[in-house]
């Protein structure tokens, strides 16, 4: 691996861009000629940044609108991006057809200046990257590295099963530093707790991992396989299994998964066109305490999950003991959908790939959600 580096000073401000930005109005118009490669949310799920085939651009949630812009021309597919919370920094890969920088380097952009200010370059091809205000995190297909961010020097080094997909979460809580990423064995997540200088490896499915989330603080991960039914909420300190929730019966790719910010629900989309909003029963007071879990994909859930159907628990099938979503909201199946909890109180976000973004309500009392409409389309 070679990298080349430049010294960074990352921004403690979380004021917008100093670009001008572009006029909004209620309904942006859609640029037809700009296909959306990537979608991000920053770190508080207030923005997303849209990489696309000629440049980037960077959206507020709520109100739904465009913050700015950069249209690098043909040439200029971006299929990575990633914001610092809502400073001028960003990180960028190329992607598309005609990409504007190679896809084994890392490119880190600064609005202020309107241009590159360092880059990380490897001998293949970055597949995710993540950004906190002291440490970019860089993922290739085997293999994740840790950098300082004022300085892009490794930190870390750590080895992983095949990643094509780029899994990696990382928390946001300043001085406190939470990794998570697969490891080296199928259906196992390795999680680095930075200040505690402790490493903790949980089997959290017998199939492959598709996707993962982590808390802000670090203390929770939610997991989904390959086989999509199930999801799974664990305590990072000490892995046990706190709850399990079922997002249906058949197979599904799971594509997102999302906390709230209080950890009290949790957000799930999936190639069905679903996305399912489920209530966590996690006690936060068990949290450090050593408890065994069992690992199987037919486990027993959990004390704290148990459903009200658990009276008949081993008399009819698991499946009919099963919980399931509080919330549902159907959108256009086949699609991949990124979701977010929104600031307002029980309101969701989800991007789709073919440029729509919704806004959604769900009830907490009648455990209903109310009809998902398309709100606007970028970019």
């Amino acid at each position: 691996m070679s990298q080349t580096s430049q010294t960074l000073m990352p921004p403690d401000s979380e004021e917008s861009p100093s670009s001008t930005p572009i006029p909004t109005s209620p309904n942006p118009p859609l640029n037809s000629t700009s296909n959306v490669l990537h979608l991000s949310f920053n770190q508080d799920s207030g923005r997303f940044a849209a990489g696309t085939d000629h440049g980037f651009r960077i959206y507020n949630c709520d109100p739904f609108r465009e913050i700015f812009r950069r249209d690098f021309g043909p040439n200029g597919g971006i299929g990575l991006v990633h914001m610092l919370f809502r400073c001028n920094i960003l990180a960028f890969v190329g992607g598309g057809s005609d990409p504007r920088y190679p896809a084994n380097k890392v490119m880190i952009w600064d609005d202020h200046q309107s241009r590159c200010i360092g880059e990380l370059s490897f001998r293949s091809e970055v597949k995710g990257v993540r950004l906190r205000r002291d440490r970019i995190v860089v993922v290739l297909a085997h293999k994740i590295f840790v950098y300082n961010f004022a300085d892009l020097k490794v930190l870390h080094q750590i080895e992983t099963i095949a990643n094509p997909t780029g899994l990696c979460e990382v928390s946001h809580v300043s001085g406190t530093m939470v990794l998570a990423c697969p490891g080296l064995q199928k259906g196992q997540i390795r999680v680095e707790h930075y200040a505690s200088k402790r490493t903790k490896f949980i089997m959290a499915h017998d199939s492959r991992i598709a996707c993962f989330a982590i808390t802000q603080d670090g203390r929770l991960l939610a997991t989904a396989s390959s086989k999509g039914t199930l999801v799974r909420v664990f305590n990072t300190l000490d892995g046990s299994l706190l709850q399990e929730v079922r997002r249906g019966a058949d197979r599904a790719e799971i594509y997102s998964l999302a906390f709230s910010s209080s950890a009290q629900w949790l957000a799930v989309s999936s190639d069905k066109g679903t996305v399912h909003v489920f209530n966590l029963k996690v006690d936060s007071g068990l949290l450090g305490h050593d408890r065994s879990h069992t690992t199987s994909e037919s486990s027993p859930t959990s004390p704290s999950a148990a459903s009200s159907l658990s009276f008949i628990r081993g008399v009819l099938p698991r499946y009919f003991s099963s919980e399931w979503s509080v919330a549902q909201f159907r959108l256009q199946e086949g699609l991949q959908y990124h979701v977010a909890f929104g600031h307002q109180k029980n309101t969701i976000v989800i991007l789709g790939m073919d440029g729509s973004f919704y806004r959604c309500q769900f009830d907490t009392v009648t455990g209903g959600g109310d009809d998902t409409t398309r709100v606007l389309q970028f970019p």
